[in-house]
């Protein structure tokens, strides 16, 4: 059976500045992501990566062509229905964090659910129950500043999830961490991919991409290769030849 796209890309540019001092960031790409994949996407610096997230995380939108989101076109949609869809589907696990140096551990998680209409004490159970699971139940109440750099990104990892996102976009996750913290922290998005939802991470390193079921590697603003897409040649290359030996017996 088919799954159905939760994204869709189809001839989608991004252009920055004017006439002769235009860039393009993105040239003509279409890409097809399905419900509960893990897709990593590589390439070096300038190659559109970054550029690919924002838009994908509605931060930003496209010049030309078609984003559609769970069978939704939001190309073109305002700012404010932007601003709702990335608080109820999208979560966002940042290099640099993010989180808030005034607040504590536990504000600092609760605060996406500010503007789901939920009363303080209910955002902060919420908030506190996500924190036992990744294990910081006893650090709730400490400052960004008293965490380590792998206690920061799996706080910062619970605040993606607790408006329980389908999607998690990862912009280079483990890009500040120690090899044992990055660990860690692929082990947690690898259990919250196994629970069904859709991560899409950035990231330089070729290591992490054991953790991905799907390797895009972009250059100049477009998809260079797409392992789902070797993955189906091979199968096609398989049916083909079994079809020829068929044919000979």
């Amino acid at each position: 059976m088919r799954s159905h796209p939760v994204i869709e890309l189809t001839n989608l540019s991004k252009m920055f500045g004017y006439g002769d001092a235009t860039t393009i960031a993105l040239d003509n790409i279409s890409l097809r992501i399905n419900k509960g994949e893990f897709v990593a996407v590589m390439g070096p610096s300038g190659s559109g990566k970054t550029t690919l997230m924002n838009i994908l995380g509605l931060l930003d939108t496209s010049t030309h062509g078609d984003y559609l989101l769970s069978g939704q076109n939001v190309g073109n949609v305002s700012s404010r229905k932007r601003a709702k869809i990335r608080r109820t589907k999208i979560g966002f696990v940042f290099q640099s964090f993010n989180l808030l140096g005034r607040m504590n551990v536990l504000d600092n998680v609760s605060l996406p659910l500010m503007y789901g209409g939920k009363s303080k004490l209910a955002r902060l159970h919420a908030a506190s129950r996500l924190l036992k699971t990744f294990g910081l139940q006893e650090r709730e109440y400490y400052m960004p500043y008293q965490l380590s750099g792998g206690q920061l990104q799996r706080v910062a990892i619970a605040r993606a999830l607790v408006n329980r996102p389908s999607i998690i976009l990862a912009d280079e996750p483990t890009g500040n961490l120690d090899t044992k913290s990055s660990e860690i922290i692929m082990h947690e998005l690898r259990e919250i991919h196994k629970r069904g939802n859709t991560i899409i991470m950035v990231t330089h390193n070729p290591t992490l991409t054991v953790y991905a079921d799907r390797v895009i590697h972009m250059l100049d603003g477009r998809i260079d290769s797409d392992s789902s897409e070797r993955k189906v040649r091979r199968r096609n290359s398989k049916r083909s030849l079994g079809g020829a030996v068929e044919a000979k017996k």
